[in-house]
């Protein structure tokens, strides 16, 4: 199981990659390979600002359909489109190519209550 050290991470099986006040967010490779084959990835709401735990879009697979939940609020300034003609993108890079949106945080201080990587890593062993 893959889980860079230099990440943050959410319960909700999330990635975040923090440089200043935008954060790049994608599912962890835990997620993607509970998930399955990744068949296809909505975002519909780059502009709008949201407050963490609200749903910024979902990620459908084989199998199910995910919510997607912002860790901290902030402004959707950026979905990755190469996501619509290649969703698997998510199954073999979740940590680079894969990447869902970026988002420009609210307030800075949210960060510090997402997981490390060791935290999350007891999340999933739990």
């Amino acid at each position: 199981m893959n889980i860079p050290s230099e990440l943050k991470y959410t319960k909700d099986h999330e990635w975040i990659k923090v440089e200043g006040d935008v954060i790049t967010i994608g599912i962890t490779d835990f997620a993607q390979s509970e998930l399955g084959d990744i068949v296809y990835v909505e975002v519909e709401t780059v502009d709008e600002t949201l407050d963490a735990e609200e749903v910024f879009g979902t990620v459908e697979a084989v199998k199910t359909v995910s919510d997607l939940f912002l860790p901290v609020a902030g402004e959707i300034i950026e979905f990755n489109e190469s996501l619509e003609d290649e969703p698997e993108k998510v199954n073999t890079d979740p940590y680079g190519e894969g990447w869902m949106v970026k988002v420009k945080v609210s307030n800075v201080s949210d960060l510090d209550n997402l997981l490390s990587a060791e935290d999350y890593k007891g999340v999933i062993s739990a």
